[in-house]
């Protein structure tokens, strides 16, 4: 997206997080651009934690601690080439079932 798409698109995302922060304990950035958002999004630490996948940022949301978890985005240019596998993206799913279970996340899309 274009800088002004970001900038058009930001206060919907804004109060769609209103709406749904208080029963997200994970978040999976699907590439560089939704990591770098939704660190926007959530307040950053500073340094802002590197994107990669499979990485990992801890976050303090006005609702409580959330998990960032990065994850190549799975356009045609990273599967078929390999970059992201089926099994890599079914591991982050995994990944970040455990990690919202671990922080008592029990409700639906925690």
């Amino acid at each position: 997206p274009t800088p002004a798409e970001r900038a058009t698109c930001a206060p919907w995302l804004q109060a769609e997080w209103r709406l749904v922060g208080p029963h997200v304990r994970v978040v999976i950035a699907l590439g560089a651009f939704a990591w770098r958002a939704a660190l926007e999004l959530l307040g950053s630490p500073r340094p802002a934690p590197k994107f990669g996948h499979g990485a990992t940022a801890m976050l303090t949301s006005a609702f409580g601690p959330v998990t960032l978890l990065g994850c190549f985005h799975p356009s045609q240019q990273n599967t078929f080439t390999g970059r992201l596998t089926e099994a890599m993206l079914d591991d982050i799913f995994v990944t970040a079932k455990a990690l919202a279970s671990a922080a008592g996340g029990n409700e639906p899309g925690a």
